[in-house]
């Protein structure tokens, strides 16, 4: 039986003689710890983004809540209506009592 091999194989198999023949086969076990720290603070780093984006788009989320029940305070409709559109009629409602 014969071993067939493809072209990804070869490239790690020359990769790995060209690791060997640079650093030696004494500094293996620790290029592959560096290797293997590396990827697991990536992974880390990537989950943390994550959790981070989940995080932010909570709390604008929160924000935005916040603004309709302030509006819905003073008196200002909400429906079919922009955030932006919202903060002006607040804005101008602040203004109009801060008047009077």
């Amino acid at each position: 039986m014969y071993l067939i091999l493809a072209g990804q194989e070869w490239l790690i198999i020359l990769i790995a003689i060209v690791i060997i023949l640079i650093w030696g086969p004494s500094k293996l076990p620790s290029l592959a710890r560096g290797m293997g720290e590396a990827i697991r603070e990536f992974r880390k780093a990537a989950s943390g983004a994550a959790e981070e984006e989940v995080r932010r788009v909570e709390k604008k989320e929160e924000i935005d809540q916040k603004i309709i029940e302030m509006a819905r305070s003073l008196g200002i409709s909400t429906e079919g209506k922009t955030k932006e559109q919202i903060l002006d009629e607040i804005n101008k409602k602040l203004a109009e009592l801060k008047k009077s």
